[in-house]
């Protein structure tokens, strides 16, 4: 259950974050890049949190 929590946080974030930087007026290479990012981002956090790669540069979060 920890484990769920913990995903859904950081999604939210991540999805707060996104919205955040789409507003700005990038130019579309800078968008492009700044998207790939943070879809790279994603999975990586979604690996971490289920312990398929090792996450120790995300803090856990104790709720």
């Amino acid at each position: 259950m920890h484990v769920i929590i913990s995903l859904i946080i950081y999604l939210v974030v991540l999805g707060l974050i996104w919205w955040l930087v789409s507003m700005l007026p990038l130019p579309a290479p800078v968008a492009q890049i700044v998207r790939v990012l943070f879809i790279i981002l994603l999975i990586l956090v979604i690996l971490s949190v289920f312990g398929i790669i090792p996450g120790g540069y995300l803090p856990r979060l104790n709720l």
